[in-house]
């Protein structure tokens, strides 16, 4: 049991490195290569050759991360083959469709125009060129949507079928799948929080070069469309921010509890803006939930359902046995957690009775057992636990993740905003203020600790589950030695800790080096 234990928890700790080291790069491929689009595009609709300057200049890093974002992504998705291999089974029939479709867009088509990016100048037309460019930057985007695709079915799984014949999962609704609310809200705030850390990482080298006295007119050229990007990304991640979390108080209530700490649900329940959680809190003790905190009155309740007064259920509501509907309406559905686990159980027991039916060749009892299984299916994830405690998420983590990304994301705002004011309005503070450089350079780890921090919650959030309600972590993993991934994951962390070491060494060479070129006049 302990080796069980132990290889669950490494299996999620090598999933959780891998996810994280990929995060580093995917949102700055994201924007960037939106940025180096509209530059380029300048370019083709002006003549001014500074454009081009400017989009090869940003093109070189762009090329860079593009790089080290496939090297780690293809070890992301061959591990769930290697260390989830019950999952791969389980539903690889709904889960693999979006992942192929993925592969074939970022190996053929972000691949073929990428080329034509880098190496097509002077080659293909302007016009030939641009579209390439536009194309790698919206085939990275749609490679997006698909991984996306597959991680909102994980948070929400619909469009398939239980087959017991098969024991396993089987679509029924492709696209049920690829246009799943969740699905649609997860991407545009993906996409959004990538044209936000490539806004704010423009900004941050341009800072660099001002405060070096570098390219001055270049700096400024960039931070001004920079900014507009990042801008446009920052209120778009806040608008599907919102939208996400009225998706997870509908599908995944014990998600937002977890976000917001709350343990004993309320009508008008108020939102924490910063607070400190009460530290060993568990559903079953009556300690108070906060040691102090920080709140604005009715606010949870209308972030969740757009009514000050609703009724928003906290940890202990949802064990006892209130859910959320379709409709997103709190009812008591007088199915606690502990009946879950019991219903879960007696679907596991059905569908052990259906196999033994069949192999024994008895269709009447195959039939029954399977009319049994499904009248209790939707239990059937809470049937591998053994108590409610593991059907409950890590609050703390889950709760200060959600509010770091919070108040970065405000931050982000006001030092967007403020880019653009200096940029237009007060460009000799831009020029002259160290300050004003230091902030720009400071805010490059921010914005990826904030992009980081808005995965955490949505995957931390979620656990123990996999797949939301159907299979918890634990049923997932391969059948291999706790020993294995270990080392694995030592492996990968080192390899992993080169990669991101040799990244910002090639880029911090490349912009020194071309920095003290005249960007503005490059070869034509």
């Amino acid at each position: 049991m302990d080796d069980i234990v132990s290889l669950v928890d490494w299996s999620r700790a090598q999933f959780a490195l891998t996810a994280i080291y990929h995060w580093l790069f995917v949102p700055l491929t994201l924007g960037l290569s939106v940025i180096v689009a509209v530059m380029e595009t300048m370019y083709v609709r002006t003549g001014d050759v500074k454009w081009l300057g400017l989009t090869k200049f940003w093109m070189r890093l762009f090329g860079i991360n593009f790089a080290m974002g496939v090297a780690t992504g293809i070890i992301l998705e061959f591990e769930f083959g290697t260390n989830w291999s019950n999952y791969s089974w389980f539903v690889g029939d709904i889960f693999g469709a979006p992942l192929a479709i993925e592969g074939l867009l970022a190996f053929f088509m972000e691949s073929t125009f990428i080329a034509v990016m880098f190496f097509g100048w002077k080659k293909v037309s302007k016009r030939f060129h641009l579209t390439a460019t536009w194309l790698t930057a919206i085939g990275s985007s749609l490679s997006a949507w698909w991984i996306l695709v597959a991680n909102a079915w994980m948070q929400y799984p619909v469009g398939m079928e239980f087959d017991p014949a098969q024991m396993r999962n089987v679509m029924a609704d492709f696209w049920a799948v690829a246009f799943s609310p969740v699905a649609v809200n997860k991407f545009f705030h993906a996409v959004m929080c990538g044209w936000t850390v490539s806004g704010v990482f423009v900004i941050g080298v341009s800072c660099w070069m001002l405060m070096k006295k570098r390219n001055i007119e270049a700096s400024l050229s960039s931070i001004k469309l920079a900014g507009w990007v990042g801008l446009i990304g920052i209120v778009g991640t806040m608008a599907t921010g919102d939208g996400s979390a009225k998706e997870v108080a509908r599908v995944q209530p014990m998600k937002l509890a977890a976000m917001e700490g709350v343990y004993h649900g309320n009508e008008g329940q108020e939102i924490t803006t910063f607070g400190v959680l009460t530290p060993g809190k568990t559903y079953a003790d009556d300690k108070d939930e906060f040691i102090f905190h920080i709140a604005i009155p009715k606010g949870l309740s209308f972030l969740a359902t757009g009514d000050f007064d609703a009724f928003v259920p906290g940890v202990n509501d949802l064990v006892d046995g209130y859910a959320v509907n379709e409709a997103g309406d709190t009812i008591f559905s007088g199915v606690s957690y502990a009946e879950r686990i019991a219903r879960g159980k007696e679907a596991h027991a059905s569908l052990r009775a259906f196999d033994a039916a069949m192999k024994a060749g008895d269709t009447a009892a195959m039939q029954q057992s399977k009319a049994e299984l499904m009248k209790n299916y939707e239990f059937f994830g809470y049937g591998y636990f053994d108590s409610v405690d593991e059907a409950i998420p890590n609050v703390p983590i889950t709760f200060y993740m959600f509010h770091l990304m919070v108040i970065l994301g405000g931050y982000l705002l006001a030092m967007l905003a403020a880019s653009l004011f200096l940029a237009y309005k007060k460009q000799s503070w831009l020029l002259g203020n160290k300050l004003v450089h230091l902030v720009g350079m400071v805010s490059i780890p921010l914005v990826w600790l904030c992009s980081e921090a808005g995965w955490a919650v949505a995957e931390c959030g979620r656990q123990p589950w996999l797949i939301e309600g159907l299979m918890p972590a634990k049923a997932a993993i391969s059948a291999i030695p706790a020993t294995s991934v270990i080392i694995t994951f030592v492996l990968f962390a080192v390899l992993f800790t080169a990669l991101l070491a040799a990244e910002l060494s090639i880029m911090m060479r490349q912009i020194s080096k071309h920095s003290k070129e005249d960007i503005l006049s490059p070869e034509v």
